[in-house]
């Protein structure tokens, strides 16, 4: 089969030829401001591929609760004017050519069951850990969506009397705490820095990074029981980080003492290709 991928992003958007379960022929261009931009530098680009290939349909990666019954991306992103309003449809219009749509997160987690870390796996999380903890839920090979769409929303998860997932499991939260308490203007890469150097107050705000995205993971194993969890994110590329939550995992277990796994972790093997890979295993998915 082969397909036009497209990833829509809030800075740009990529798109590529996905053929023989390989990407090629790559490119992107800043993502527009307005809906009638955006519709027509998509198409161009639609245009350009099937005036020098047999495409077969075009397969996109897009932010947001992606409803495949209706066809609306419903939810909020970076992008207000692709949300609620019949878009797989208008777009299906304009490039004459079958359409799927998924979410960016959804399509990540695919590219990682048919291809990548957990190829040949029928049960698997993915945990995006960003500005917020995101994710996705492989069950069967396939999305779990959930009644609301919020299948992998792992950002919701209650970490304390007051605080989710999205505010202690991640690395923005972490640096900005560091910052708050010491007036500096570090990122995360500065603080763990920091904290290797033995710098107490950075050594307790990576501490509280990882116990939290520990426990996530830890409370997610038990209640799925998946095949995997993969970690996605810029700070999954650490290479002191899956040791690092397996330690943390081994002090909760001594809580926990009935707990009987540890959960397996590992981290995803696509990065900036994973939502162009994602979206065609999903057309392939959604055409079958």
């Amino acid at each position: 089969m082969t397909l036009l991928t497209i990833d829509i992003g809030g800075t740009s958007i990529k798109y590529a030829l996905f053929q023989d379960e390989a990407l090629s022929e790559q490119g992107a261009f800043a993502t527009p401001d307005q809906l009638a931009d955006f519709y027509q530098q998509l198409t161009a680009v639609v245009e350009r591929f099937k005036a020098s290939h047999a495409i077969e349909g075009v397969a996109i990666s897009a932010p947001g609760a992606v409803n495949k019954a209706t066809g609306v991306i419903e939810g909020a992103s970076a992008l207000p004017y692709i949300h609620h309003f019949k878009i797989h449809q208008a777009l299906e219009e304009r490039f004459d050519l079958p359409v799927s749509i998924e979410n960016d997160a959804n399509c990540a987690a695919l590219a990682e069951v048919k291809f990548g870390a957990a190829k040949g796996l029928d049960h698997v999380l993915l945990l995006i850990l960003g500005t917020g903890v995101g994710g996705a839920v492989v069950v069967n090979g396939k999305v779990h969506h959930g009644k609301h769409l919020f299948g992998g929303e792992f950002g919701f998860m209650l970490m304390d009397d007051t605080h989710s997932f999205s505010d202690l499991g991640t690395t923005v939260r972490m640096a900005e705490r560091y910052n708050q308490r010491t007036g500096e203007r570090l990122d995360a890469v500065a603080i763990f820095d920091k904290a290797a150097a033995g710098d107490k107050i950075a050594q307790a705000e990576k501490d509280i990074f990882l116990y939290n995205v520990a426990k996530g993971i830890f409370n997610l194993s038990y209640a799925f029981d998946p095949d995997l969890v993969l970690i996605g994110g810029g700070v999954s590329q650490a290479d002191w980080l899956i040791e690092a939550l397996e330690l943390e995992f081994q002090k909760i277990r001594e809580v926990i003492k009935i707990a009987s796994f540890t959960p397996e972790i590992a981290r995803c093997a696509f990065q900036n290709q994973a939502n162009l890979i994602g979206a065609a295993v999903d057309f392939s998915q959604t055409s079958a």
